[in-house]
């Protein structure tokens, strides 16, 4: 899937872990990929705009640079064959850029005042190659959680997002250009970019919307606890659709007594549920 080059031209003159247990999965191949792996640039540039949601307590500053800190996946109890397992798995949630200070999570990662404050919001939470497993970014990547513009947590509906406002404007990168109005068409291409089990910024694509449903739309994405939050992007358009809230069992126990990542088929399995961006009425209001 690739942007059309009339969007890479705008986009170059522009500037306690994996809490949602219920989430994610494999459809057909593992269409992860780190930052560094990425050949689509217009991935990458979208990838600077994503967030982590990590414990105040697992950043630790020393001089300019922040320190992130976390178990790895072997560590956790995940067999050693899975994908990324030496990486570390510092984050919550994932979050994106919407304005100058604002930034869309998915509602139940920010569940009240109390999680505004306990955690950081930290972009370029990546690693630059393979061997990688620890991350340090520069004290300027990290964010504090303001306050709380707007949320929904509904049962009834399933909707679920959060807008938040952080503690000073972003400057070094750009927020994300997102739907106002109408919506996307089951069939259509999309993308995923957060962080799947905590891990550093994953680009996943391959995806494609499968059904449209009252406050969100149901998708194929390769997406794991952790992944909450992320943005989900149109492939044809490269703005944001939605932002991943729910899916299918991501882990399954393996013989060995490790765990292992659910493969589905492409179109098996109950798919991963993303809450229409539309819905937040604060945000198209204040955009």
């Amino acid at each position: 899937m690739k942007f059309s080059f009339v969007l890479l031209a705008v986009m170059a003159m522009s500037s306690a872990f994996a809490t949602d247990k219920q989430i994610k999965v494999i459809y057909g191949d593992d269409n992860r990929l780190d930052v560094f792996e990425s050949p689509n640039n217009a991935y990458v540039t979208l990838s600077r705009s994503t967030a982590a949601m990590i414990p105040t307590s697992s950043v630790r500053a020393q001089g300019a640079q922040s320190v992130l800190t976390g178990p790895t996946m072997v560590s956790r109890g995940f067999c050693a064959e899975e994908r990324f397992s030496h990486q570390i798995t510092a984050a919550m949630c994932s979050g994106f850029l919407v304005g100058n200070k604002y930034l869309v999570t998915a509602g139940h990662c920010i569940t009240s005042e109390s999680d505004c404050a306990s955690n950081k919001w930290v972009f370029d939470y990546k690693v630059d190659d393979a061997g990688q497993s620890g991350v340090t970014v520069p004290n300027t990547s990290v964010y504090s959680c303001k306050r709380i513009i707007s949320r929904a947590l509904d049962r009834m509906s399933q909707d679920d997002y959060a807008y938040i406002e952080l503690d000073r404007v972003v400057t070094d990168r750009a927020p994300l250009t997102f739907r106002k109005t109408g919506s996307i068409k089951a069939g259509d291409e999309i993308l995923v970019i957060g962080h799947p089990t905590g891990l550093p910024t994953k680009i996943t694509d391959g995806a494609h919307v499968r059904a449209l449903k009252g406050k969100f739309f149901t998708a194929n994405l390769d997406t794991y606890g952790g992944n909450s939050g992320s943005a989900v992007f149109n492939a044809t358009t490269g703005v944001v659709e939605g932002i991943l809230v729910r899916g299918e069992n991501d882990y399954i126990s393996d013989s060995r007594g490790c765990r292992a990542s659910n493969i589905c088929p492409e179109d098996g399995c109950r798919g991963e549920d993303v809450t229409y961006i539309t819905n937040i009425k604060e945000l198209m209001v204040q955009q």
